[in-house]
């Protein structure tokens, strides 16, 4: 086995144990059964586990990233279905059997700043998405780029993070998300969480009620007979404050207005 062969087994056996069952708990001696090469060969190429762990998130990155670009290329070519593609392809990610977490979020939650190579490699692969989403957001027309990229990245990292502990279908975390584009960006399509179907940006599906004329509460004392409490103002067996389907056993009359 040649050096490239050597180096390229050793980080496919170091990336599936270490994603699978964490860094601590995975020794060198495992990693070089696992990869059929040599302890003494291992330290040839990597002189400490920090520099295999390092090189191992560095490799992975490369290829999440690869297949991510893939998937938005080949599934979309308007720029707010690209930005809206990273969700679905999250949601096949996560989907994946061997799906656990972030790599990056792992190996950060398990070293921390200890390991300097390592906490490199995870801000370096942070930054990278986050350039890619801002390439994203840079076709986009309109609004902030770099504000639309920041919160593209903070709902994506949440969904990765969600996805991993949460125990709800994993998908249905990355589903959520694609509905619930940041604040900048509120003329993004929205899917159509009936049918998961992207609509055009600024319309409602056809059959969807038109939206009333906007009202304001009238300020009139006599539209609003005073009542000993508020727990008499609700009808018998309503659910308390806060909560949906609240029922007012006396209408409060609005006026239309601006």
């Amino acid at each position: 086995m040649d050096r490239s062969e050597a180096e390229r087994s050793l980080l496919a056996a170091a990336e599936r144990l270490y994603y699978a069952r964490g860094i601590h708990a995975v020794g060198m001696d495992e990693v070089c059964a696992a990869a059929g090469v040599s302890l003494k060969r291992l330290y040839q190429l990597f002189p400490s586990k920090e520099h295999l762990v390092a090189a191992y998130l560095d490799a992975r990155d490369t290829r999440w990233r690869g297949r991510l670009r893939t998937h938005v290329d080949e599934h979309a070519t308007d720029p707010g279905d690209r930005l809206l593609a990273v969700f679905d392809w999250l949601g096949l990610w996560f989907a994946e059997p061997d799906f656990r977490g972030c790599a990056f979020i792992n190996a950060f939650g398990e070293v921390g700043g200890a390991a300097p190579l390592v906490l490199a490699a995870v801000q370096r692969h942070k930054v990278l998405f986050r350039e890619y989403l801002l390439g994203l957001s840079r076709a986009y027309p309109g609004g902030d780029p770099e504000a639309l990229a920041d919160e593209m990245l903070l709902l994506a990292e949440g969904a990765m993070t969600a996805a991993a502990i949460l125990p709800e279908p994993r998908p249905d975390v990355a589903a959520r998300a694609r509905r619930a584009p940041p604040p900048c960006s509120r003329r993004l399509p929205r899917p159509d969480v009936r049918g998961g179907v992207p609509r055009a940006a600024g319309r409602s599906p056809p059959d969807a009620p038109s939206c009333p004329p906007r009202t304001r509460l009238s300020t009139d004392p006599r539209d609003h007979p005073a009542t000993p409490a508020t727990a008499d103002r609700l009808e018998p067996g309503s659910p308390p404050l806060g909560g949906r389907g609240l029922r007012f056993a006396r209408p409060i009359r609005s006026v239309t207005g601006p």
